[in-house]
């Protein structure tokens, strides 16, 4: 039997519809961006900004009443201990009476209180730093031989630099103390009735620092206790950061911090101090009110790293709560919550596949997957709600 053209050429014409048809009806691949999973470090991390700070300042003051002549120190400029700062031209002072004679001696005997405690918190200072620079050094040794993992030894050399430091700290209160005990002496000898000539008072400096503040310049009189000069020691700078007190529950002492925007290319390194137990009411920038805690770095990257870093200036700190070194990760963009858990559009050929995955650490732009990928897996980056379990996908090039 022969077909008739014609006829021929009508069911060509509909077998071109009918796929047409289907073409148009067929469901196109959806455009996505993709990511890959891969081993790489995991962080979980709060910021907040904070300023630079001496832990450890000492106020010059006026013992009496004087005449204090005129001051040839600046702010920056570098003391030694014993270096006198200001000299004093007593004026002429009757006796102590009775009332006054029992005050200048229990101050005097407050101040050889201060003077002994502070004695002791330094023996105990120093012998927690000799027993941790014992204990950093073994762990230095160890490390060179590859016997101890380079994070633990990392943290005991930090230990032992925050010991040697607090240490300082102890030595440093301690010569205030006895610079109070010398000041007090001074006052009750001066109001004794047999004292001697009224000769000029020299104040010498506690320590060694640099001079951070003068609260006079040329010569006048001063009242007994007026602020004179502000000493410290640049070495003991420290971070002042006050943070929300949300994440402030989630500090600890010891925790490491890095330092940015300080001024200088690399992070410097910090360990979390001191979280204050009391809060405070802040206003941000847009007037929320805010409850915030006052947190203390102590700097342990090296002194010759951050030599120009100075008092009162900004640095941003980045405290880690959580770390992994190497963890199987995507980008948090490609996690979305399915059901009661967690899980990524995996892309399987030319498909997507929810495929519901276990996390753990998630933070600056990453999250850990412990279960559900493998490395290597591509998944979507940012799907929508119109993407479905099992449609047909294109990656963006």
């Amino acid at each position: 039997m022969t077909l008739d053209p014609k006829r021929i050429r009508y069911l060509l014409a509909g077998a071109a519809i009918v796929a047409l048809v289907a073409v148009a009806a067929w469901p196109s691949a959806r455009l996505v961006d993709s990511g890959e999973a891969a081993r790489g470090p995991v962080r979980e991390t709060v910021e907040a900004e904070g300023r630079t700070r001496l832990r450890d300042r000492y106020v010059i003051a006026a013992p009496i009443a004087a005449m204090a002549r005129r001051l040839q120190f600046e702010p920056g400029d570098p003391i030694e201990a014993g270096q006198v700062l200001v000299i004093l031209d007593p004026v002429t002072t009757p006796a102590l009476d009775t009332r006054s004679r029992a005050e200048a001696v229990a101050r005097l005997a407050a101040a050889r209180a201060r003077l002994a405690a502070a004695r002791e918190q330094t023996r105990a200072a120093e012998a927690v730093s000799d027993q941790l620079q014992g204990e950093a050094a073994r762990q230095r040794e160890l490390l060179t031989r590859e016997l101890v993992a380079a994070e633990a030894a990392e943290r005991i050399m930090a230990e032992a630099l925050r010991a040697e430091r607090e240490a300082a700290s102890a030595r440093f209160q301690e010569a205030t103390a006895r610079h109070e005990v010398t000041a007090a002496e001074v006052v009750l000898a001066r109001g004794s009735r047999d004292r001697p000539g009224d000769a000029a008072l020299e104040l010498a400096a506690p320590v060694a620092g640099v001079v951070l503040r003068r609260h006079y310049e040329s010569a006048r009189p001063v009242q007994a206790g007026e602020a004179l000069l502000e000493i410290g020691d640049p070495a003991g700078m420290e971070v002042e950061v006050d943070v929300l007190s949300a994440d402030a529950v989630r500090l600890r002492e010891g925790m490491r911090v890095e330092l940015l925007r300080w001024g200088g290319a690399p992070p410097l390194e910090g360990r979390v101090r001191r979280v204050e137990p009391g809060g405070f009411t802040k206003f941000s920038a847009l007037g929320v009110e805010e409850q915030r805690v006052w947190v203390m770095v102590a700097i342990t990257s090296p002194r010759e790293e951050w030599m120009s870093l100075g008092e009162a200036y900004r640095v941003n700190a980045r405290f880690i709560l959580r770390e992994a070194a190497d963890a199987l990760r995507v980008p948090s963009s490609a996690t979305f919550r399915h059901g009661d858990g967690t899980a990524v559009f995996r892309i399987e050929g030319s498909r997507a596949r929810i495929r519901p995955v276990t996390t753990g650490i998630e933070g600056e732009g990453w999250v850990q997957v412990e279960d559900g990928l493998a490395p290597g897996d591509r998944v979507v980056l940012h799907p929508d709600r119109e993407l479905a379990d099992g449609q047909r996908v294109r990656i963006r090039r």
